[in-house]
């Protein structure tokens, strides 16, 4: 596998909030990126870190078409990507290395209709909640690529197997500091996200929200429902993902979630996971607006 020195990397997107989060990693390495920008306000951003924009296809290209870019990571909106790939899928080396934040776009066939490139996705855990930080800047690192200590999934979507290490050594340095790398197909990656993280944690915890918002309305005082919530949410984590001994709800609690289960969700809620369910999920993610 080539040193990081002597990988050339486009940084597309540099400019905005993935992009600078990526640009800013990537600066504590030997690769050598070129970060293409084409907003005013991305290209202010980045000349604020003392980072040139180049244009797409500069950074692609190198100067006058030299030095292509061995690979090129597309910190881009999902909705965007396929546009891009259209306008700049030619322009890629053969052989050369499309790296995707998300699996969205690649399972849409937004990606460049070519054999000869490799498609590699990489998407943060985010730190875990249980992660055992200290340090305060650490625990106000939500999203990680920080301070925070996270963990990654990859996917080799399309290539040779030798680029998945080429791509999970570039996504390290991307999200670091990482601690575990995780291994996935395609089909996994779409389970994880959007199935995992978004249709089914983001809205339960969305409900959780507002029904916190309603003990308010109640007469609750909002800071009592706050404190009693996130208590109770370690304590439940604890208990559903079996992290302490003896881990389990009451008998009454268990009949309560049952109960209320008939209520808050759909008997079919799981048919999400079905593969219609998230082609159609993907559809609305990559469709421009």
């Amino acid at each position: 596998m080539k040193h990081e020195s002597e990988i050339t990397i486009a940084l597309l997107g540099a400019g905005g909030k993935m992009g600078l989060r990526t640009a800013n990693n990537l600066r504590k390495t030997q690769y050598k990126v070129r970060h293409a920008e084409i907003a005013d306000r991305g290209r202010a951003l980045l000349s604020e870190k003392g980072i040139t924009a180049v244009t797409p296809e500069e950074a692609i290209e190198g100067v006058n078409g030299e030095d292509a870019a061995d690979v090129t990571i597309l910190a881009l909106p999902d909705n965007r990507i396929g546009q891009i790939s259209q306008t700049l899928g030619h322009r890629f080396r053969p052989g050369s290395m499309l790296i995707a934040l998300d699996i969205a776009a690649p399972l849409a066939g937004h990606l460049p209709k070519r054999d000869d490139l490799t498609f590699f996705v990489s998407h943060p855990c985010h730190p875990s909640v249980f992660g055992g930080e200290t340090e305060l800047d650490a625990q106000n690192d939500f999203f990680g690529g920080i301070s925070a200590r996270q963990n990654i999934v990859c996917s080799l979507v399309q290539g040779p197997e030798d680029d998945y290490a080429v791509g999970e050594a570039i996504a390290r340095a991307m999200y670091a500091p990482v601690l575990n790398s995780h291994r996935c197909t395609a089909e996994h990656m779409a389970i994880l996200e959007p199935v995992l993280s978004e249709t089914v944690l983001g809205t339960c915890l969305t409900v959780v929200g507002e029904a916190i918002d309603e003990a308010v309305r109640r007469g609750v005082p909002e800071a009592a429902a706050r404190d009693f919530v996130l208590g109770h949410l370690k304590v439940e984590l604890g208990i559903v993902f079996r992290l302490f001994p003896g881990a389990t709800f009451s008998d009454g609690a268990k009949k309560a979630i049952e109960e209320a289960k008939k209520t808050i969700f759909q008997p079919n809620w799981k048919r999400v996971f079905d593969r219609d369910a998230i082609a159609e999920s993907i559809r609305n993610i990559t469709t421009p607006s």
